[in-house]
């Protein structure tokens, strides 16, 4: 799924962001618009997790969609 299909698909998905990663607000997710950049960065400052683990994170969890 590229950018553009995440953004639009954003609303959707953000509930499942959101039980995947509980520490980040319904506003950071906002912020993020399903941007795998932007919620890999939050999700780096939230859980302390390398670049490569946040990437690998969001990556994954995208695929799923």
């Amino acid at each position: 799924m590229n950018n553009d299909q995440i953004a639009g698909k954003w609303k959707q998905i953000k509930g499942e962001a959101k039980v995947m990663w509980g520490k980040l607000t319904d506003d950071e997710l906002d912020i993020a618009e399903g941007h795998k950049d932007k919620l890999s960065g939050l999700i780096q400052e939230r859980y302390g997790r390398t670049r490569d683990e946040a990437e690998r994170e969001v990556r994954n969890f995208f695929d799923r969609f």
